[in-house]
């Protein structure tokens, strides 16, 4: 069933998008809700007049989004994760951990709004794009460190091993 958004609806779409759904969710919880109104042939004329009161709408959620973009623009979120010896972490940073991060820094933004281009399983920097409005996207960094207490094991492990050494040369 298609429905013109006449909130921003978490997980569904933002104002003024004209959107499928299926029949239940728009009948039981988008429209009653007032979240939606039905869009089809018979009603394109109530279809324009509602994107017509949704503009003002539209230019608040997107001024809104561009406060957001702002603030989001340049910033660096840092994970501390455990390494393999290859450089690898120990699974991948997810959206849903990097929204995690971003809300304890005060900016709210859906999981879903994020756009990873590679998956983050490695130490390093990575560019991340969030898609916060039609037209209005945001870039920053994601940074992945080693955890200092693998550092400090990883650093006693190689000093271990170049006594062994030395003791071995020493034997011989």
């Amino acid at each position: 069933m298609k429905v013109v958004l006449l909130e921003r609806v978490k997980s569904v779409g933002n104002v003024g998008d004209i959107i499928n759904v299926s029949s239940g969710h728009a009948r039981n919880y988008l429209i009653p809700r007032g979240l939606a109104a039905v869009s089809d042939e018979s009603n394109e004329k109530s279809v324009a007049h509602h994107q017509k009161m949704l503009s003002k709408k539209i230019e608040e959620q997107k001024s809104f989004a561009m406060g957001i973009k702002e603030k989001l623009d340049g910033i660096v979120v840092e994970f501390v994760k455990k390494v393999g010896p290859s450089g690898k972490t120990f699974g991948s940073v997810t959206s849903t951990e990097i929204t995690a991060q971003l809300s304890t820094q005060g900016l709210e933004i859906e999981r879903r709004q994020l756009v990873i281009e590679t998956p983050i399983k490695s130490v390093g920097s990575f560019d991340v794009r969030a898609h916060l409005f039609e037209g209005v996207d945001s870039n920053f960094q994601v940074k992945v460190v080693m955890d200092p207490a693998q550092v400090e094991e990883m650093k006693a492990k190689r000093a271990a091993a170049k006594k062994k050494a030395e003791k071995k040369e020493e034997k011989a």
